[in-house]
């Protein structure tokens, strides 16, 4: 075999793996592309039904899982197009051996010597791009690892701290109190690490101080929290810069996870990005499609009242109210605490219902409706429990009308004076 075939066939130099990397990467792309979304739909279809504390707990899982999805689902996609890019620069070496020739393209003096000044061949490009391709693969799935590691670790202090505190009937906020659990476990390996670079060195190693840092040291890395306990991040950190890799791995994890929370705050509120600054904004005059059950999209829209549509047709208005455990419950107990004590079953079936209500007073046109009587029924499409009215309207004149049902406000949270709570949802209709 003479040099010339020999240049044709793969360097010893290439990635061992990159028959593994493109196995992964182009089974794996497919079902990371769906899980962001999958993802959506279960929070939007458990939100509604937990209260702020334990909502708390699932956003923090959510951005955590939704960010480790995106980086997998980013890497897997750009991994494929740099292979792509390999196996290409490798078929055309295959085909033009000699590689670039430079005497055959059109340049000026200048930029053909400084052409021929690189002294680059195909090979190096090849090498290249197989290099690229590998450590993009392991800083994608380093970067997701981290992110799960850090969703489990964080996540699961959150869900003990709400545990604890409901359990043993704390005031106290379970995020303030995981936090102070969090800088307590902290504490003493930042200040290891910062005595192990400062004073460590000047130490006698036999001394009680120099022990103590090894030991703290030693119980952090037993843990997971040494160099190696990520291998390939120490690994590239060690040949490629610490300070590179680390800028580009805490970079990946920040436009990861506030790119699912920019996409989560659009998806909730409803607001697209676009030149929209002058068009006319108001919660009582706007018309949301998700107060129609034949408009609203049950899977993404939020708990809200609804009616069948917003032309009604018949003789009976259909008013679902869904209950909302972050308003409803703490409401409950404040307002309604001395008629649900001590009281058989459907004597406190029937209480709850008479509170919930007082709580969802329904006005027709500005004129509160006599007589409203709520049955308990759930939602159809989302199976979440929620009060039923039918509402009389074969009386109302042609026209535009206007159901307004009060919500009690959410527990524990400062009033925003941007955006006051109107105390209400405004549900448009038309006979």
């Amino acid at each position: 075999m003479n040099a010339t075939e020999n240049e044709q066939y793969l360097s010893r130099r290439t990635t061992p793996t990159w028959e593994v990397e493109l196995l992964i990467s182009g089974v794996a792309v497919f079902a990371m592309l769906q899980l962001p979304g999958w993802l959506d739909d279960r929070m939007f279809a458990l939100e509604p039904r937990v209260d702020d504390d334990w909502r708390m707990v699932l956003a923090l899982a959510y951005f955590y899982a939704k960010s480790a999805a995106v980086v997998l689902a980013v890497t897997f996609a750009m991994h494929l197009l740099l292979r792509a890019l390999w196996i290409a620069l490798v078929g055309m070496h295959s085909v033009y051996p000699q590689g670039v020739r430079l005497e055959r393209l059109r340049m000026g003096p200048i930029q053909r010597a400084i052409e021929e000044a690189r002294n680059e061949t195909t090979a190096d490009a090849i090498e290249r791009a197989d290099n690229r391709a590998s450590v993009v693969f392991a800083i994608g799935v380093s970067v997701a690892l981290i992110i799960a590691s850090v969703c489990l670790g964080f996540c699961g202090m959150l869900l003990l701290a709400t545990l604890l505190t409901q359990a043993a009937g704390w005031q106290l906020d379970p995020l303030n109190m995981m936090a102070v659990v969090f800088a307590v476990a902290m504490v003493p390996f930042i200040a290891a690490s910062w005595l192990d670079h400062s004073l460590a060195a000047r130490l006698p190693p036999d001394g009680w101080g120099y022990r103590l840092i090894a030991a703290l040291m030693r119980l952090y890395t037993r843990i997971g929290m040494g160099r190696r306990n990520n291998h390939i991040i120490a690994i590239l950190s060690s040949n490629g810069g610490e300070r590179k890799v680390m800028a580009v791995v805490v970079g990946v994890m920040l436009v990861a996870i506030l790119g699912v929370f920019a996409a989560y705050y659009f998806m909730r509120t409803g607001n697209v990005p676009g030149s929209y600054a002058h068009f006319p904004k108001s919660e009582e005059m706007a018309i949301d499609p998700a107060h129609y059950d034949d408009q609203r999209d049950p899977a993404r829209d939020g708990a809200l009242p609804y009616v069948q549509s917003s032309v009604i047709v018949g003789p009976y208005l259909k008013l679902v109210v869904p209950y909302r455990p972050n308003r409803d419950e703490a409401a409950m107990r404040s307002s309604c605490a001395t008629r649900t004590t001590e009281l058989a079953a459907e004597a406190l079936a029937s209480a709850r219902l008479a509170c919930l209500q007082d709580l969802h007073g329904v006005a027709l046109d500005g004129a509160p409706l006599a007589g409203l009587r709520y049955e308990i029924a759930s939602d159809p499409r989302t199976d979440r429990p929620a009060l039923l009215a039918m509402i009389d309207v074969r009386q109302l004149a042609p026209g535009r009308h206007e159901l307004r049902i009060a919500r009690p406000p959410r527990a524990a949270r400062k009033p925003d004076k941007d955006r006051p709570d109107p105390g209400f949802d405004a549900i448009p209709f038309w006979r």
